[in-house]
C-alpha cells in the first residue's frame, strides 16, 4: 500500500518541481525582456538631455501641479525640442515642445491605452479617446456623420438658447460683486452637449442636482491628473487606496448620469413610430448614430461601446468647451481693447438680434482671432500623450525605439519662443491671413493634430463663438485684480481658485 502511494505521489511531485522551475525560467526570461528593453529605451532617451533627477522621485519632488505648465514651458527653454522626465526611479517619458517633434508623433494612428489613458478606461471605457486600431478606425469612420455640417448648422439655436439662461443667471448674480465664471459655463456647455448631441433637455442650468455631475468631471479629473503625477500606476494597489475607492465612487456617479440619457433614449426608440420618424431624418445627432447605425454584418455597437462612447463624449464635449470660453473671458477682461473691437464686430453682424444663427459664425473674423489667441495661451487640453506603436527618428537623427512613453506639451509649442514672438503677449493678430501663411503646421495645436485629431474640434469652434457673441452684447468683462486664476493642468486646463470677473450690464 505505501509502495503503491509513493509511486503516484513520485510522478506529481516531479510535475509539481517541474511546473516550479518552469515558471522560474519564464519570470526570469520576462525580467531579462524588461531589462534589455528598458536598457534600450534608456539608452535612446540619453540622446535627450534633462534636468538632473534624484534617484527615487525622479522629477516629481521639483514639480507641483501649480507650478507645472510654467517649469515644465522653462525646462523647454534649457532643452531645446526635448528632453526626459522621469516620474519616480523606473517610469521615464520624453517631453515634447516644438511644432517639428510634434508633427512626427501626431502623425501616428496608433494611441495604446497605456498610461495615462488606461486611468480614464473605468470612467469613459473603450470610447474614440483610447481606442486603437482597425476598432479606432470604425468608431472615428462611424462617428465622423455626426459633425457634417447641416448637423452643425442645426445647433447654432440651441447653443443660443443655452447661452442666454447663464447670461439671465449671471444678470441676478453680477450687482456689484464678481462672478465665478467656470462653473456656470461648465454647466451651460453640459446644457448644450445634451440639447445637440443627445437631443435630451436636462434643464441642468436650472436644477441644482445637476451640479453632482459636474463635480464628479471635475473629481475624476483631478483623481486621475493625481495618480499620474504620483505614479500610482499599479491597478490591485491603487484601488485599495482612499483615492482609489474615491474613483470608483465618483464613476458611479458619473455613470449613473450617461445611463440615464441612453435609457431614456432606447425606450423613445422601442416606439416602431418614432424609430422610424429618427431614421427618416436627413441627419442624425450623435446618440442617433450610436444606437441606430449597425456595421456590414447588421451588428450595432454593444452597450459596453455605446456607453463608451456617451461618456467619452459628455465629458470631451463640455469641459474641454468650457475651460476654452472661460479663458477667452479672461483675456478680452484683461485687454479691453480687443474686447470692444469683438464688440463692434458682433453688433455689425448681429444687429439688434439677440439669438446667433449660422451664418453669422463665419462673419466674426476678428473674434475668431481672439478665440484662437486665447486658446494659444491657455489651450483648453495643456499637455496630450502617446506611446511609440514603432521606432520613430526625428528630422535631427535623434531617435526612440518602440514603446516610449511621449507628453506632447501643447501648452509649451503654443509659447515656445522659437516659433511665437513675444510669447506671453495676448496679440490676436497672430491668426491674420498673413501672419499664419508662414508658421509652422503645428505650432497651434489646441485641437491636436494629425489622423487623431479632435473630432468635435468645429462644434467646440461655433461654442465658442456663441456663447461670446451673445456675452459681449449684454455685458462688459472686468478683470477682478484680488482673485487671479491659478493655472492647474488636469485633464483640462483649470484655475485652481475659479476664473473671477465683473460683470457690468451694457444697457
Amino acid at each position: 500500500m505505501v509502495s503503491l502511494l509513493d509511486n503516484i505521489a513520485r510522478p506529481s511531485a516531479i510535475i509539481l518541481q517541474l511546473s516550479v522551475v518552469l515558471g522560474v525560467i519564464f519570470v526570469l526570461l520576462k525580467v531579462a525582456q524588461f531589462y534589455q528593453k528598458r536598457k534600450k529605451l534608456i539608452k535612446a532617451l540619453e540622446a535627450f538631455p534633462g534636468p538632473p533627477k534624484h534617484w527615487l522621485y525622479g522629477h516629481n519632488h521639483l514639480i507641483t501641479a501649480e507650478k507645472m505648465l510654467y517649469q515644465i514651458q522653462s525646462w523647454g527653454e534649457e532643452y531645446p525640442y526635448a528632453f526626459h522626465r522621469w516620474h519616480g526611479p523606473v517610469m521615464p517619458s520624453l517631453i515634447i515642445h516644438h511644432p517639428e517633434y510634434a508633427k512626427v508623433i501626431l502623425a501616428q494612428t496608433d494611441r495604446k491605452p497605456k498610461i495615462p489613458y488606461r486611468f480614464l478606461a473605468p470612467w469613459i471605457g473603450q470610447g474614440l479617446l483610447i481606442l486603437e486600431g482597425p476598432k479606432w478606425f470604425q468608431h472615428r469612420k462611424m462617428l465622423t456623420p455626426a459633425f457634417h455640417y447641416d448637423v452643425l448648422k442645426s445647433y447654432v439655436t440651441l447653443m443660443s438658447d443655452s447661452v442666454k439662461v447663464m447670461l439671465d443667471k449671471w444678470e441676478k448674480k453680477a450687482e456689484r460683486k464678481s462672478v465665478e465664471l467656470f462653473q456656470d459655463i461648465s454647466l451651460m456647455t453640459l446644457d448644450s452637449i445634451m440639447k445637440c448631441a443627445f437631443s435630451y433637455n436636462s434643464n441642468c442650468q436650472t436644477q441644482s442636482n445637476s451640479d453632482h455631475y459636474i463635480r464628479a468631471v471635475y473629481d475624476l479629473s483631478y483623481l486621475v491628473s493625481h495618480r499620474i503625477r504620483n505614479f500610482s500606476f499599479t491597478d490591485i494597489f491603487y484601488d485599495w487606496t482612499h483615492k482609489g475607492r474615491e474613483f470608483q465612487d465618483v464613476c458611479k456617479l458619473a455613470h449613473d448620469h450617461t445611463d440615464k440619457v441612453i435609457k431614456e433614449r432606447k425606450m423613445l426608440l422601442s416606439s416602431e413610430k418614432e424609430l422610424d420618424k429618427i431614421q427618416k431624418k436627413k441627419h442624425l445627432d450623435f446618440l442617433d448614430i450610436l444606437l441606430c447605425t449597425k456595421d456590414a454584418n447588421g451588428v450595432g455597437l454593444s452597450d459596453e461601446d455605446l456607453r463608451a462612447e456617451v461618456d467619452t463624449f459628455m465629458f470631451e464635449g463640455h469641459d474641454t468647451t468650457a475651460s476654452g470660453i472661460s479663458w477667452l473671458f479672461y483675456c478680452l477682461a484683461l485687454h479691453p481693447e480687443h474686447q470692444q473691437r469683438c464688440r463692434e464686430e458682433i453688433q455689425g453682424i448681429m444687429g439688434d438680434r439677440d439669438t446667433v444663427e449660422w451664418e453669422d459664425l463665419g462673419k466674426m473674423t476678428y473674434s475668431t482671432m481672439c478665440i484662437k489667441e486665447s486658446m494659444r495661451l491657455f489651450p483648453p487640453v495643456p499637455s496630450v500623450s502617446r506611446y511609440t506603436s514603432k521606432p520613430v527618428t526625428f528630422a535631427d537623427g535623434r531617435s526612440l525605439p518602440e514603446g516610449c512613453h511621449i507628453s506632447l506639451s501643447i501648452f509649451g509649442i503654443h509659447r515656445n519662443r522659437d516659433v511665437w514672438e513675444d510669447p506671453e503677449k495676448y496679440d490676436p493678430l497672430r491668426f491674420s491671413p498673413e501672419n499664419s501663411s508662414q508658421r509652422h503646421s503645428h505650432a497651434f495645436l489646441p485641437f491636436s493634430a494629425g489622423p487623431r485629431n479632435c473630432i468635435g474640434q468645429q462644434f467646440a469652434m461655433n461654442e465658442m463663438k456663441v456663447a461670446l457673441a451673445l456675452t459681449l452684447l449684454r455685458f462688459e468683462l472686468c478683470p477682478n485684480a484680488s482673485k487671479p486664476p491659478m493655472l492647474l493642468p488636469q485633464l483640462i486646463l483649470r484655475s485652481g481658485n475659479g476664473i473671477h470677473l465683473y460683470l457690468q450690464k451694457i444697457h
